[in-house]
């Protein structure tokens, strides 16, 4: 089996991707010395440098990498991420071969002066991909400084599909392999519809540009091959690396929770890497960013199966690629990323070590800032990196989990394509309200694909799965027939793995573990909302959404009280088995749903946390070296965490009984006794 943590790391990561080929080499000794003083124990480099390593067509240069990977390791320890740099082929690779370059649904063809300007079908570049990663292997398998491999960077980020000719020849041989036949193909895709039935696979392209909306079914497994073709690239350098380096693992950086990057299964890729690493950017939307980051972790950590896992990148300040990049916070840097340590993460790594003079990223913030080490960004990272050096006990714990929130990317695919009941309802939006309502209930979540064993978590939500596969829908009947507490939001399982509408009434797959049948669906215009009432008298807002709902064995709680489904029901409860099933048909506002979430969570035996102010988390990691709980205050206010036993507070070195204070925007992590 290959490693899964960097060779001859004995602390946690804390580093930074590190250019220096955009400086001359009389500032690499300044930057090793500060990296010491920093307390840098890893840092990326080579990501981007295809055009210095092999400056022109089978003419390479190691030696600037020779003398860096020796300065790092020799003199100072410090060991190497290394990246193949395929990412950003050279401009002299597009001259020669400028089919590489991706063509967009419409017909243009980008050009050279970005990064990640690929096509991933095209076999020169594949070719090329692979020659310089086997350069690098060859060169550096036992370099001591050496203890990750880096292959490519963000995957599917910023192109994730290519429409060109070698694309549809590609595209042609995975829908032979998928299907086998073109009858079957046909099936698959409904193609009786508007006449589009295909006689061989011949006729069939990409789904192009096209008078009107095209076949969702052909859309959604174009969005399959795409992801499948990149992660092919992943696994041939992998591949590579494995057999000419063996002992060093190798990964990819993922981009798990951010919506812009919904291109990739990440489900499959965290199947392929020996160590799943992340990048994670506080998006500046007027939300809580820390829930959203404690989301990315929660979800980087179910990718990885709930092994430790590592921030590969995130900002001690601001970005420079969003409409508005404000600066952190003095000590949100800290508080930052150590939350992502409390969810999993083997360590906190930035981009980047010393902030850009030129190009695109040279207002994004970084561990050496401009202003150099006479800033409070210098004096915050050096802090930062003695408090993850003093935490160094927790690598190989695991983060426990409460609860499960069902999540699939290929559902999404699905339920992103054209012509659906409404443009308001969002699957995203969704899971973030689930998720948030659950962070404010105080719960820590596992993320798991539909289809995956469920019995360990008494709480099973679903916040919207439009695709849902017959097997998946059995998966949760048996859940809740063996004791689990279900909840379930609207627009779920509703069509198969083709995009196609299971026989018979909504909820498709779920009409059983819900016991309900819906026959319409009922979305609200722009700004409607409805009343949906209980018996006792409360009383909830329902907006965006709405359904004619008929109990097939359910129990009504809430009802509609007005609008075109007055009458109706509006949340039910099934009883099946020894478990119950929850239904939500409408997207109740962040009171209704924190109020059916608690009824559902006392249905599951869990119970509710009454002593923790909102925004401040606590979270466990538990290994052989111990339980160690984190707890994360977010707020403006001291508070006090109980805790069940004594324990040391390892930030600080002070003793704790019976409770640890947390000054206001800090993070105390305490190694309970016994």
């Amino acid at each position: 089996m290959p490693e899964t943590t960097p060779k001859g790391l004995t602390r946690l990561a804390f580093g930074g991707d590190y250019n220096p080929e955009q400086w001359p080499e009389t500032v690499w000794q300044e930057d090793v010395r500060l990296m010491r003083e920093a307390g840098v124990t890893m840092v990326s480099v080579g990501i981007f440098s295809w055009a210095l390593l092999e400056p022109s067509p089978g003419a390479y240069d190691f030696g600037w990498l020779d003398r860096l990977l020796d300065l790092l390791h020799d003199d100072h320890g410090i060991r190497a991420d290394l990246g193949t740099p395929t990412v950003a082929p050279p401009a002299w690779f597009y001259r020669a071969h400028p089919e590489a370059l991706p063509v967009t649904a419409d017909g243009t063809r980008y050009e050279f002066g970005s990064r990640g300007a690929i096509c991933h079908s095209n076999a020169d570049y594949r070719a090329a991909a692979a020659n310089i990663t086997t350069r690098l292997a060859t060169r550096y398998a036992d370099h001591p400084a050496l203890a990750l491999w880096h292959v490519h960077n963000e995957y599917g980020v910023p192109v994730s599909a290519c429409y060109c000719d070698s694309c549809a020849a590609h595209f042609r041989r995975w829908l032979t392999d998928t299907y086998g036949t073109v009858d079957a193909l046909n099936e698959a895709w409904g193609t009786a519809f508007w006449g589009q039935r295909y006689a061989d696979f011949d006729q069939i392209n990409p789904p192009r540009l096209t008078p009107t909306v095209g076949n969702p079914g052909q859309a959604l497994d174009y969005k399959r091959f795409a992801d499948a073709t990149l992660r092919e690239n992943f696994v041939a350098e992998r591949d590579i690396l494995h057999r000419l380096a063996p002992g060093i693992p190798v990964t990819t950086n993922f981009m798990t929770a951010l919506s812009q990057c919904d291109s990739v299964d990440y489900w499959a890729w965290g199947r392929e890497v020996d160590l799943v690493t992340n990048d994670h950017y506080l998006i500046t939307d007027g939300r809580r960013t820390h829930v959203n980051l404690a989301m990315a972790a929660d979800l980087t950590r179910s990718v990885a199966g709930g092994a430790p896992w590592l921030l590969l990148e995130h900002s001690t300040s601001g970005v420079n690629w969003q409409p508005h990049n404000p600066a952190k916070a003095p000590g949100q840097m800290a508080r930052n990323s150590l939350a992502h340590v409390a969810r999993g993460s083997e360590g906190a790594m930035f981009f980047q070590w010393r902030q850009s003079r030129r190009g695109a990223e040279k207002f994004h913030s970084s561990m050496l800032p401009h202003g150099g080490t006479d800033t409070r960004v210098w004096r915050e990272v050096v802090e930062l990196g003695s408090a993850v050096d003093s935490l160094r006990t927790i690598r190989g714990t695991r983060t426990r989990a409460d609860v499960a929130v069902l999540w699939d990317w290929q559902s999404w695919w699905a339920q992103n394509l054209q012509w659906r009941p409404s443009e308001d309802h969002d699957p995203r939006e969704r899971a973030d309200a689930f998720y948030e309502a659950l962070y404010d209930r105080h719960l820590t979540v596992d993320f798991a694909h539909p289809e995956a064993d469920l019995s360990a978590y008494p709480l099973v939500v679903v916040p919207a799965l439009y695709l849902m596969t017959e097997a998946a829908g059995n998966n949760l009947k048996e859940y809740v027939d063996n004791g689990g507490t279900l909840v379930v939001s609207y627009f779920s399982g509703i069509v198969d793995e083709h995009d196609a509408v299971h026989d018979g009434p909504y909820p498709g797959a779920l009409r059983d573990v819900l016991g309900l049948t819906v026959e319409e669906f009922s979305p609200l215009l722009k700004d409607d909302r409805v009343r949906i009432t209980g018996p006792d008298g409360s009383e909830l807002t329902g907006e965006v959404w709405s359904e004619f709902v008929v109990p097939r064995g359910a129990e009504t709680l809430w009802t509609y009280a007005d609008g075109l489904t007055a009458g109706h029901p509006a949340v039910t409860r099934h009883r099946l088995g020894e478990g119950s099933a929850w239904y939500v048909s409408t997207r109740l506002t962040a009171q209704g749903l924190d109020a059916v979430l608690g009824l559902a969570a006392d249905d599951a035996r869990i119970a509710p946390c009454t002593d923790l102010p909102r925004d401040v988390e606590v979270v466990c990691r538990t290994g052989e070296s111990g339980t160690f709980l984190f707890a994360v205050n977010h707020t403006a206010l001291d508070t006090k965490v109980p805790l069940d036993a004594h324990g040391t507070e390892l930030l600080t070195g002070e003793r704790a009984a019976g409770h640890v204070s947390v000054p206001a925007g800090t993070v105390r992590v305490v190694r309970l006794d016994g």
